[in-house]
């Protein structure tokens, strides 16, 4: 009966959706098409399916990098990519929902400049799943948002990576904590970045509040998306510092050599380190 009722309620969500979309006609925020959904998501229902596809294993055992090398060919239950071998993370562990796409460029974007905050709910679906598909790398105590500058914050007028994590944390039942991390220098104005460059913007550029208690705490850490990991090795390094116990690093995108940084327009914003 249960199963019955439920199919009645999506049947009737997509009556709803498809009688909404002919009246309040407008293009996908994405690749401009007629939107053929009426959800308050404007994107068209072939760019969310494109934006549900994960990413594929084998992936990094620490960082979460796909990766196809001798090592996965020989079986290796825990593989390691070139860079993970070469220089270790600070944070136990990271995972990203899917790939850096231009797609997902563009909804990453929506969020943040587009103020499309709808969005950020269901990114942190995504996420949900990535947790729930291997719940036993994901155990934590609380959910902390990678923080912005107080200046960008007061420019921008929210923090995108909080509006993924706060239902992110509800959707798992977990504490959200965002103040229990701050940035205290501020990212500089010049928008494109080397690597080098990348890594020396948020050397020690993270702390934990004056206030905070992260003693021991397994700690969840999200972001939007994962570029060369610097800015998750910063932060886990203050919480790590500050005596957390664990710290695994969550985003919603990870770029990949598919899609250069530069080609889909991440050299030329403000997140990703």
């Amino acid at each position: 009966m249960a199963n019955v009722s439920e199919t009645v309620r999506s049947q009737l969500r997509g009556m709803r959706e498809a009688l909404a979309s002919l009246v309040f006609s407008a293009p996908c925020r994405i690749c401009t098409q007629m939107l053929d959904t009426g959800s308050r998501i404007p994107l068209c229902n072939d760019c969310i399916d494109v934006l549900k596809e994960p990413l594929v294993e084998p992936l990094c055992d620490s960082c979460g990098r796909p990766i196809v090398s001798a090592a996965v060919a020989e079986g290796i239950s825990a593989p390691k990519c070139h860079f993970c071998r070469m220089r270790p993370y600070k944070f136990d562990l990271a995972r990203s929902f899917g790939g850096y796409t231009p797609r997902m460029s563009r909804a990453i974007l929506l969020l943040k400049y587009g103020r499309v905050t709808p969005l950020g709910v269901w990114f942190a679906q995504r996420l949900a799943s990535v947790v729930r598909s291997h719940p036993e790398h994901f155990s934590a105590d609380v959910v902390i948002p990678v923080p912005l500058d107080h200046g960008r914050l007061r420019e921008r007028g929210f923090n995108q990576a909080e509006l993924i994590a706060k239902p992110f944390a509800r959707l798992l039942g977990i504490p959200f904590r965002s103040y229990l991390l701050v940035r205290t220098r501020p990212r500089p104005n010049h928008l494109r970045l080397t690597r080098r460059e990348r890594w020396e913007t948020v050397r020690g550029a993270y702390a934990t509040h004056q206030s905070a208690q992260v003693d021991k705490l397994r700690v969840l850490l999200v972001d939007d998306v994962f570029t060369t990991g610097a800015t998750l090795d910063a932060c886990s390094q203050a919480l790590k510092g500050a005596g957390a116990a664990r710290v695994v690093g969550l985003t919603v995108a990870r770029a990949l050599p598919l899609y250069p940084a530069d080609e889909v327009g991440l050299a030329d914003q403000d997140f990703g380190e």
